[in-house]
């Protein structure tokens, strides 16, 4: 998947917004900057289907050898489905972050929280300034 039309959130999650029957979609995940920060990956908690998620706050969790990290939700809604095959494919988030590495997909309720994003050449810039 090409990244020219993804947003990103500071804390390292990536947003795809699609329309469906009226109400926006963000599909979710981690980028491929923060998923090789995090290097060997061991675990994944995923959110739960059906509960209600504000953007800037936690919905799960990933675990490398070397860190525990929090996913933080980058827009507010309902989550209405998680990518269940990932946490026994965690390689499918290295090999591919922006496709089937999806961590899950949210029913936005408020979009104000989508200004807050960047795109990818912001992400980038702050990526770089990271180090």
């Amino acid at each position: 998947m090409s990244t020219d039309n993804l947003l990103f959130a500071k804390t390292h999650e990536w947003v795809k917004v699609e329309e469906s029957d009226g109400a926006k979609i963000a599909t979710v995940g981690i980028s491929s900057h923060a998923i090789e920060a995090l290097n060997d990956l061991v675990y994944l908690e995923l959110p739960e289907v059906g509960k209600e998620v504000t953007a800037g706050e936690s919905f799960g969790e990933i675990e490398s050898v070397k860190a525990v990290s929090d996913i933080y939700a980058p827009v507010t809604g309902e989550v209405l489905e998680a990518n269940t095959a990932l946490p026994d494919n965690l390689d499918s988030l290295h090999e591919d972050a922006y496709d089937n590495g999806w961590i899950a997909k949210i029913k936005i309720s408020d979009d104000s929280a989508l200004s807050d994003l960047m795109d990818k050449a912001a992400y980038d810039k702050m990526c770089e300034e990271e180090g």
